[in-house]
């Protein structure tokens, strides 16, 4: 054999166990499943309207209706989420995010742009098995592997304050898949501030809505906007034309006593205008978790909520008929330990808020 020959043999040599090596850490085969093909629930139906993009959670005339920020802010994914089946025995996640910023000061990645699956249990109740780490521009991870044999039913929760140009689970080649559209039952619909949209769960299903959401087994729209809650009208036009099991208005964080006496009767009225019978729920903002030691802060906690109890007596006064009311006092708990920066929410927060809520929800649904 030539000198050249060998050289060409011993490098077509290597380039084909490069390749290889390649090929092996490219990982398993995978059989990928795009979500918009089965759909996503907790992305609200709007009559027919279209949207500008199909993870939007305003409809594409809001652009022009609403203010610049929140149009914005109905880009991020807050509450949606995927119902699947499979009996795959490792999950994996690719999604690309629409926004650069992965995490906040206050908020981790895995809360602000990342996904959250969990399973049913043999007793059916909903467990948490994993998430991921997500980076900038497009995310391709493994979520878990190892699963035990059979047929699970699973969701997958999309990031809180990011959102995603395209999303799709990956199983094992071979593995059986059943991508479950959203449920036909009419959803919770919460309109409200950073604390309804999910600031700050460390993953998606820790926020109180998804918290809810599993406990009730009721779909849940999550129209929350961040520093941007306001009772504004222009929201409560696109509120109507979601046929919601209950409407939960929880703005109060973003609002003054004067602003809560301006707006919050007219948009039941709004509301109640359309749906005549739908639950209506009021929820009073919570107190920072430090108001103890703040007169300020307690103070102005005190008047928001006479101004809301105040709206609600009156509006009770006028005949308004299933109209519901809950208390935040103890929203985060009595130990001051519920909230990241004294406003926002832990996990632990969430938690209570969830515990707090439930009992007036469920008797707003007649459960």
């Amino acid at each position: 054999m030539s000198r050249l020959a060998w050289i060409l043999g011993y490098l077509l040599g290597s380039a084909a166990a490069l390749s290889a090596q390649a090929t092996a850490a490219a990982g398993p085969q995978l059989d990928w499943h795009d979500v918009t093909a089965w759909g996503v629930e907790g992305r609200p139906a709007y009559e027919g309207m279209e949207r500008a993009h199909w993870f939007d959670r305003l409809p594409a005339a809001a652009e022009q209706t609403v203010r610049p920020r929140v149009w914005i802010l109905s880009r991020d994914t807050a509450g949606m989420l995927v119902r699947f089946r499979t009996d795959a025995t490792a999950l994996h996640v690719d999604y690309k995010l629409l926004k650069p910023e992965l995490e906040f000061s206050h908020m981790p990645a895995t809360g602000v742009s990342g996904v959250d699956f969990y399973a049913r249990d043999d007793q059916g109740k909903w467990r948490w098995i994993g998430g991921n780490y997500p980076e900038r521009g497009r995310s391709r991870y493994e979520v878990i592997k190892g699963l035990g044999l059979g047929l699970r039913e699973y969701i997958a929760y999309l990031p809180l304050y990011n959102g995603v140009e395209s999303f799709s689970i990956g199983v094992p080649a071979g593995a059986r898949f059943e991508g479950l559209p959203p449920r036909d039952a009419k959803p919770l619909v919460f309109y409200g501030t950073s604390i309804t949209q999910g600031a700050c769960a460390s993953r998606p299903g820790m926020a109180h809505t998804a918290i809810l959401g599993r406990r009730l087994e009721i779909p849940v729209v999550n129209l929350g906007f961040s520093g941007n809650g306001e009772m504004e009208s222009a929201i409560g036009d696109y509120l109507v034309k979601i046929d919601a099991a209950a409407y939960i208005i929880d703005c109060l964080p973003n609002m003054k006593p004067p602003q809560v006496t301006e707006r919050c009767i007219p948009l039941v009225r709004q509301l109640r205008a359309r749906r005549p019978d739908t639950p209506i729920v009021l929820v009073e903002d919570r107190r920072y978790t430090n108001s103890w030691a703040t007169p300020d802060k307690n103070h102005f906690h005190d008047e928001n909520h006479a101004a809301l109890r105040a709206a609600y007596e009156q509006l009770v006064r006028e005949g308004v008929k299933n109209l519901h009311y809950i208390p935040g006092d103890h929203l985060y708990g009595d130990d001051s330990e519920g909230a990241v920066d004294a406003s926002h929410a832990t996990d632990l927060g969430f938690v209570r808020q969830a515990d707090v809520m439930e009992p007036h929800l469920r008797a707003a649904l007649g459960r």
